[in-house]
């Protein structure tokens, strides 16, 4: 089926951790699968797939590897909800699939790996082989915002009329007349 290129893309995944988890895989078969629902080849090398990963950590690093999408490319975002899921995007068509685990794929892992008692070890070996109609929930989904919003335009960029910094991609805040960072406008992450 893809077991050579999933195995592949596993090796690239798990460099980065030194070993290799339940969640590099699932984040790994997930974008295999969102890249499928759309029928672009990955990984990719241009900027035509976005992808929205729902959680940080071993999961995203799988759907990176498996998809060709970066944080540094701008075709990686995360939208941190804490759910091991994510939204594959065709730039060019706009149309979005959901991807995440089916609700009882955890039980359903020792299955698939007759022997195994321990569920990391289970969830491990079965996800790398469970047909995806048993792994995954697919689903198309509709954006809230467009992708040239999302997307935005690279060289455009302000300074924040409060604390003075530059604000690059469109996402400065105009309230009350004042052009400001989203930081100084709603208050930021930090104190």
């Amino acid at each position: 089926m893809f077991s050579s290129d999933l195995q592949a893309i596993l090796a690239a995944s798990s460099a980065r951790h030194r070993h290799l988890c339940p969640r590099q895989v699932l984040g790994a078969r997930m974008g295999l699968a969102g890249g499928a629902a759309l029928g672009l080849a990955l990984p990719r090398t241009d900027k035509r797939l976005l992808t929205f990963v729902e959680t940080d950590g071993c999961f995203a690093d799988g759907v990176e590897a498996a998809t060709g999408c970066t944080m540094g490319h701008r075709t990686l975002r995360l939208e941190d909800y804490g759910k091991i899921a994510a939204v594959f995007v065709d730039v060019q068509t706009e149309r979005a699939v959901r991807v995440a685990p089916q609700l009882d794929v955890r039980e359903r892992a020792f299955a698939f790996a007759p022997g195994e008692q321990r569920h990391y070890f289970a969830q491990l070996q079965a996800y790398q082989m469970m047909p995806d109609a048993e792994l995954l929930s697919i689903r198309e989904v509709v954006l809230a915002t467009s992708v040239a919003q999302i997307v935005s335009k690279p060289i455009v960029r302000a300074n924040c009329e409060l604390c003075g910094e530059e604000i690059i991609n469109e996402r400065e805040v105009v309230q009350d007349g004042q052009v400001l960072c989203r930081g100084c406008a709603a208050g930021g992450y930090y104190g």
